[in-house]
């Protein structure tokens, strides 16, 4: 649970090696900070993450995790749970990224739908089922501004993280009552590995900036965060931009 600073004593990110993730688990970071779990579906550069991130009153491990195998997310989050207590604040950061390319092919189509939508419902409700039962914690599952308006360019992530933000939206809702808080985080551009090699659009930002603007609207207990704030404005506008003129934009 907490401490009385509202700092988390436990952390479990789901996407052990995000950027963006990794960079919120050390924003979080605290003297109260007892344990962190890294799960990631590549262990080998998931202990590379730790060991930035490992000192001497700290718990770090590394667990075998995969967005797309649904069918271990349950298990997987109550033996984490079972071996270190409560989960104070669980990250959902994982998800692939397609390309223009992907929305030709109906087979990698379906592997960024899969993990990013079904994979991150199946994940998250392992999570809420198990702060449910603890009667506390939260949950910041990172969406895009990518899923407010889906651009032509990449209508698959698009319409994966549009689904997911919707989806965290309304379970959030029923998990207030249950005393569990849900923060959706909406990044732009961020300068990180999975974008590494791509134009980056503007307002590009970085994720150890995600990462602050988070952690206040955690702390908050906001709903929705925006990165950088100034998004939700031009996606305000961009949002309802007439269809002729939105197909000949270049974003």
């Amino acid at each position: 649970m907490n401490n009385a600073l509202d700092e988390p004593q436990h952390i479990l990110l789901l996407g052990g090696t995000s950027d963006i993730g990794l960079a919120i688990v050390r924003e979080l970071l605290s003297p109260a900070t007892r344990t962190v779990v890294l799960a990631c579906r590549n262990t080998e550069a998931g202990e590379q993450a730790a060991a930035g991130l490992r000192h001497d009153a700290l718990t770090i491990e590394v667990v075998q995790f995969d967005g797309a195998a649904t069918e271990t997310h349950a298990a997987i989050v109550a033996d984490i749970a079972r071996r270190h207590g409560d989960i104070d604040v669980a990250i959902v950061a994982f998800a692939l990224l397609g390309d223009d390319a992907t929305a030709n092919d109906a087979s990698a189509a379906a592997e960024v739908a899969h993990v990013n939508f079904t994979g991150t419902v199946t994940a998250t409700i392992a999570v809420a089922n198990r702060l449910r039962t603890q009667g506390h914690g939260a949950i910041v599952l990172l969406s895009s501004v990518a899923g407010e308006r889906v651009r032509k360019g990449n209508p698959v992530y698009g319409g994966s993280k549009a689904g997911v933000d919707g989806f965290a939206q309304g379970l959030g809702d029923t998990l207030a009552a249950d005393g569990v808080h849900m923060l959706v985080v909406r990044p732009g551009f961020v300068h990180s590995a999975m974008t590494a090699g791509l134009q980056p659009a503007p307002l590009a930002t970085t994720p150890e900036k995600v990462a602050q603007l988070t952690v206040r609207a955690l702390r908050s207990k906001r709903r929705i965060v925006w990165a950088p704030g100034i998004l939700r404005f031009v996606l305000m506008a961009l949002r309802h931009t007439p269809g002729p003129l939105w197909r000949r934009l270049r974003l």
